[in-house]
């Protein structure tokens, strides 16, 4: 909370701008996508930086080349977010759960990316999100999903993957996106303000190939293992 809050005192100039511009962008009719998601991706790394944030990014050339990918990355904190739209130049769809439908900014944010909301308690409703999310990966679109379902609170540390979050992505037959990220729940859940450096780490995508036949659990467990040893590699000696 602390280092938001510096942040959001750093950018007290820019922010009634940025407000009324989000605000605008809202109106998803008379913007598209592109246009929506420019501005959060250029002025992400500003609120970064204001927050005393450094990213360190890699593996972004293994991004397929073609839209209609699903992303997973391990789920830290609040960051999370923030470090992967400011890293991913191309539009993206974020799967955010219900509980922050209504949080501002993040209900705007939520309406500028066309997000799909979830409600896990609900299972039809769940069904029906990785429906859309088929739909709108064969239509092109990119999504990030957190498989934990929740942030892990145990630092790097990964919480199980669930199975079901794969679901879209064997229904589409799409790319799937391992991410790392490391430090990242430093940033907003430690309550400190010191310089840091959050890490990003875009893995190589697994194609409908590699995965073909696979259950859901089987390809969970994969991507988790994926995640796992890499951040295990680049931490070796540090933590």
């Amino acid at each position: 909370m602390k280092r938001i809050l510096l942040m959001v005192f750093r950018s007290l100039f820019n922010l009634p701008f940025w407000l009324i511009k989000i605000f605008q962008l809202c109106n998803i009719e008379k913007y598209d996508l592109h246009t929506r998601y420019a501005f959060l991706h250029k002025i992400m790394p500003v609120i970064i930086r204001r927050g005393r944030i450094k990213i360190h990014v890699t593996g972004l050339e293994n991004l397929p080349s073609e839209n209609g990918y699903i992303m997973f990355p391990n789920h830290q904190g609040l960051f999370d977010a923030l470090a992967i739209i400011k890293t991913h130049d191309r539009p993206l769809v974020t799967v955010m759960k219900k509980e922050i439908k209504n949080t501002f900014l993040l209900k705007q944010v939520i309406t500028m990316l066309e997000a799909e909301v979830i409600d896990r308690d609900d299972i039809r409703q769940s069904m029906q999100v990785i429906m859309n999310m088929t739909r709108r990966v064969k239509a092109g679109e990119n999504f990030i999903i957190f498989a934990e379902g929740t942030r892990s609170k145990q630092g790097n540390s990964l919480l199980e993957f669930k199975g079901g979050s794969f679901k879209s992505a064997m229904n589409a037959k799409c790319p799937i996106v391992p991410i790392a990220l490391i430090d990242s729940y430093k940033a907003f859940d430690t309550g400190s303000i010191r310089k840091l450096t959050v890490q990003i780490h875009y893995m190589k995508p697994l194609y409908y190939e590699d995965y073909k036949g696979m259950k859901s659990t089987e390809i969970a467990e994969m991507v988790s293992n994926i995640i796992s040893k890499k951040i295990k590699n680049e931490t070796a000696g540090i933590e």
